[in-house]
């Protein structure tokens, strides 16, 4: 058992059970044994890999998309650019480089901001960024970036905020609980919680009992700093995870540990906790502050930036085993059957403002 897992025990045996949210915060926060606070779990050595860390591309493209959209928002004067849960630093440091080549501009003008709130992971940071780190600054949240425009990337972010779950029980949706079962062992139970209807999505008023719906109230507050930010001071936000475009029902938690699935109660603190992302949900908390709200897939955003014709410039003057990893990278990334479908992308921006590959609303 491990050491976070004897905890969560011992919170449950003198309180009862603990929400899926307060679980999922525990398992990756938790500032003695949460699974971000006590390691660096990116790349093949790690528990999972992160686009940025799949090819060097992801990134040019993402840094090609903020300096168009710099451009479209008028090229406002000392912008904040900021990456928010920065994983090791490799997409800041790649937009970074990106922004430096393209537009030197924006480069020399901006603020560089990482939002980090495991100092385990600011550490890995700081080494990646070693030579561009005295541009780079570090702060715990968002509220907490200085003023100014702010141009602003999240990727694979609110998949490890904290989601709520509740699950259908005798015709009523009950919160869903994590407690001890006879044996001691942790096991999810039905309790008492209520769920407003209204926050259901269409049709659910016919599912059956054990279905399960997913709610992020954590995640929408986010957002909502986030969109406020920006309807107030002006810039532009992208946001790629994996998730649905459209509400829905069904059970997303899942645990990955050394690049595989795992029970989301078997090691708390030791394999990577997440869920899908509503990014629908994400989209109209954008547009209730007054943005626009485009959304799209991870396959076709990055086809649309050029990822075919960086890939082939990139393999122009490679070996044939370095095109393959080329190759294998733009498939992993694109491919409709791997990260190409399944990761989606939001972008928030100023009403009537366009960025390619988005159009007016």
């Amino acid at each position: 058992m491990t050491a976070l897992k004897e905890r969560i025990a011992g919170l449950i045996r003198t309180l009862g059970p603990i929400s899926v949210a307060e679980y999922f915060s525990l398992c990756l926060s938790d500032p003695a044994h949460g699974y971000y606070m006590t390691r660096d779990p990116f790349g093949r050595d790690g528990d999972f890999t992160t686009a940025p860390e799949i090819s060097q591309i992801f990134g040019e493209l993402i840094g090609v998309w903020l300096a168009t959209a710099w451009r479209a928002l008028g090229r406002p004067d000392h912008p904040i650019v900021a990456e928010i849960g920065p994983g090791r630093g490799t997409l800041a440091k790649d937009i970074f480089r990106t922004l430096a080549k393209l537009e030197p501009g924006l480069c020399d003008a901006a603020r560089f901001n990482l939002v980090e709130t495991s100092p385990k992971l600011v550490a890995v940071q700081e080494r990646t960024l070693e030579g561009a780190g005295s541009r780079f600054g570090w702060v715990r949240g968002v509220e907490h970036l200085p003023d100014g425009p702010l141009l602003i990337v999240g990727n694979e972010l609110f998949d490890a905020i904290p989601t709520r779950q509740y699950v259908r029980a005798g015709g009523a949706w009950r919160e869903r609980m994590i407690g001890l079962d006879m044996a001691d062992r942790l096991e999810f139970v039905a309790g008492a919680g209520s769920l407003d209807p209204s926050l259901l999505p269409p049709g659910a008023g016919a599912a059956g009992d054990g279905t399960i719906f997913e709610a992020a109230p954590a995640r929408t507050a986010l957002m909502h700093i986030v969109a406020e930010r920006i309807a107030e001071n002006g810039g532009a936000g992208l946001f790629i995870d994996y998730g649905h475009l459209s509400p829905g029902l069904g059970d997303t938690l899942q645990a990955v540990r050394k690049h595989r699935p795992e029970d989301v109660l078997e090691n708390p603190g030791e394999a990577d906790l997440t869920s899908h992302v509503d990014f629908s949900a994400l989209a109209e908390t954008a547009r209730v502050a007054g943005l626009d709200a485009h959304l799209t897939t991870q396959g076709a955003f990055l086809l649309a930036l050029g990822l075919l014709e960086r890939a082939g410039a990139l393999g122009a003057n490679a070996g044939e085993a370095e095109r393959d990893e080329i190759r294998a990278a733009v498939e992993r990334l694109a491919g409709p059957d791997q990260m190409g479908d399944l990761f989606k992308v939001l972008a928030i921006l100023p009403r009537g403002v366009s960025v390619r590959p988005f159009g007016h609303e």
